[in-house]
């Protein structure tokens, strides 16, 4: 069987990311725009481009149920010290999707990768 291609226009540069909690919504890092893509990979195409702060570094990212918001994916940065929560949730709360709920003010310069504790209740990743 042969891999299928298919080019979705984004921002510069796609470097990493990682699922939503859904695994529908690939959320990757434009580094060097400083915004995270949303990708659909149901429909193979681009949902939404996230203004984030400085150089966007998710590794994966991490997905945890929010108790104002609702389901987010958060990224940290390495251009920063902050932490931003997007909302990934646009059937059950749609006023949140695919924007910055909520920026969070991190220790120190920045981070490489991001990652819940084990005992939260989010599963751990």
């Amino acid at each position: 069987r042969h891999l299928r291609t298919t080019e979705i226009e984004g921002a510069k540069y796609l470097h990493d990311g990682g699922f939503d909690s859904t695994k529908r919504y690939f959320m990757v890092a434009a580094n060097q725009s400083n915004k995270i893509a949303v990708i659909d990979t149901r429909h193979n195409k681009l949902v939404k481009l996230i203004d984030v702060d400085k150089i966007p570094h998710p590794g994966r990212g991490v997905n945890f149920v929010h108790p104002k918001f609702g389901p987010v994916w958060a990224t940290g940065h390495l251009g920063s010290e902050k932490i931003s929560l997007i909302g990934t949730d646009p059937e059950k709360h749609k006023e949140n999707a695919w924007k910055v709920v909520q920026t969070l003010d991190g220790q120190g310069g920045g981070n490489l990768f991001i990652k819940t504790h084990p005992k939260s209740g989010d599963g751990g990743g």
